[in-house]
């Protein structure tokens, strides 16, 4: 069986590591042989591959961003991307194909399965909002980087006696501002899914000026006011998956609190830094665990199916239930962080 192997959407620390566990147990375990797709889903669909084997694997484990490129490719917004992809699988001898992605991608490989090509999917995004899984990969690692973030801007902060708004990733799910506001000691954490009174922000900023500290904001891109604002748009342009450039709320929080309090707030974007660079150990073994299971599940023939951390387990579910709905910050999660806020 000769197994295709790409990687789509935004990179995500720990690319790599699936990769090389997938084409290791492939080989070794399964006597499978590989292709690498570049780019994608544009790599199907384009027939742009790469030589895909154990020597190709070499010293990726704790390199960031994927060695296969990725794109946000789509498909199915294409006249015959389709039949495209299916004609180019079959003229690389391409039997199945192990897709590593997050709703986008996998999205693509759901409707794809259900249109007769073979393919196992494998969770990614660092987010952690792709439900049926508990965690992605590539979370821990943005997790961590912005803790490190907002531990050095504690100091900075108290330096200057100014307010400091730490703008994260997240389009519609607070997991990583509400586990690395936690972590990093915050006194507030805006989220897409609590949309926030900027009073009641103002006045937690003042409290804590008040006990002689200065407040450290941590704040996802995607968050809205209460008041009936719009997400912050970068640009108004949708990619091939009709999302919009996100960005711009930390500098508008920044802002508010300096003409409602007269305090001196600055924002800070950490952008793309979250995504980059070596994948924790976390990430590492999690990467490992879903490469070794879908190429298990290959070999199986168990297809339209994803990985999936359930507890401490690595099981297999329909395709469908990663990309059927986003996993959300439920509101008692966010309660019990409040705590902390002030």
């Amino acid at each position: 069986m000769r197994v295709g192997v790409l990687t789509g959407g935004g990179d995500c620390p720990g690319l790599n590591a699936v990769i090389r566990a997938v084409v290791r147990k492939g080989v070794k375990v399964h006597g499978l042989e590989f292709v690498g797709y570049r780019d994608g889903w544009k790599g199907p669909l384009e027939g742009l591959t790469m030589e895909l084997g154990v020597e190709q694997c070499r010293g990726i484990l704790p390199r960031g961003g994927t060695i296969l490129g990725s794109s946000r490719t789509n498909p199915f917004k294409l006249d015959g991307g389709v039949e495209k992809i299916k004609d180019n699988l079959a003229r690389d001898g391409v039997d199945a194909l192990v897709a590593i992605g997050g709703e986008d991608t996998l999205g693509v490989a759901t409707k794809l399965s259900d249109l007769g090509v073979d393919v196992v999917g494998v969770p990614k995004t660092i987010d952690n909002d792709l439900s049926g899984t508990d965690f992605t990969f590539g979370f821990d690692t943005a997790v961590n980087i912005a803790t490190e973030a907002i531990d050095r801007l504690h100091t900075t902060a108290e330096s200057h006696h100014r307010a400091l708004v730490v703008e994260v990733m997240g389009r519609h799910a607070g997991w990583i501002a509400l586990h690395a506001g936690i972590a990093g000691g915050a006194n507030i954490v805006l989220i897409p899914e609590q949309p926030f009174d900027i009073e009641e922000v103002c006045r937690l900023v003042e409290s804590r000026f008040d006990s002689r500290y200065s407040p450290i904001l941590v704040v996802s891109e995607g968050a809205v006011p209460k008041e009936g604002g719009d997400m912050t748009l970068v640009s108004g342009e949708k990619d091939a998956f009709g999302h919009v450039r996100l960005g711009g709320i930390g500098d508008r929080i920044a802002k508010e609190i300096e003409d409602r309090t007269g305090a001196e707030a600055r924002a800070v974007v950490l952008g793309h830094i979250q995504r980059g660079g070596t994948p924790t150990a976390f990430d590492r073994w999690l990467a490992s665990r879903f490469g070794i299971h879908a190429i298990d599940a290959v070999a199986d023939s168990d297809f339209g199916t994803m990985m999936a951390l359930r507890g401490t387990d690595i099981v297999r579910v329909p395709l469908i239930e990663g990309t059927g709905e986003l996993k959300l910050v439920s509101p008692e999660e966010y309660a019990e962080a409040e705590v902390f806020f002030g």
